[in-house]
């Protein structure tokens, strides 16, 4: 288990690897899981902040919203190569759907500067929860 001071800690799962984030609010409790994939994902690489992303998706609960959330990062990162490491979202909840609306800032992974030391297959339902007070989350990712 590595712990840190950003709001999230990584956790150890059998043959998968998860993270439980807090934060003041929720979404940024959502904002440290995805500092925490990353850190995963660079090994705390430094990431300077210099391309914006604008991230939007949709969940029937707040469970299946932060398994969007994540998935869509992962997507940006498998598919352009992009490395993120601040956020800026807001969930917002109207007739029992959520949706997420925010950013992703970070730029592309660069072999020099990145380290690479897992790949994530996927964000997992497996041991999923999502607290809203306190602001607490967890998630598996499947290696």
């Amino acid at each position: 288990m590595v712990e840190n001071d950003d709001g999230y800690r990584i956790i150890d799962h059998t043959a998968d690897i998860g993270l439980e984030a807090t934060g003041n609010t929720l979404e940024e409790a959502f904002e440290n899981a995805a500092k925490g994939m990353f850190a995963i994902l660079s090994d705390n690489s430094e990431i300077v902040p210099r391309k914006e992303e604008v991230v939007s998706v949709e969940g029937d609960d707040l469970e299946g919203l932060l398994v969007e959330f994540l998935s869509r990062l992962l997507f940006l990162y498998e598919v352009e190569g992009m490395l993120f490491s601040e956020f800026s979202i807001r969930i917002d909840e109207q007739r029992g759907q959520f949706s997420i609306e925010g950013t992703a800032k970070g730029e592309p992974y660069d072999p020099e500067r990145h380290s690479y030391p897992l790949e994530i297959k996927a964000v997992t339902y497996h041991m999923l929860e999502v607290v809203s007070d306190p602001p607490f989350v967890r998630v598996i990712f499947d290696l």
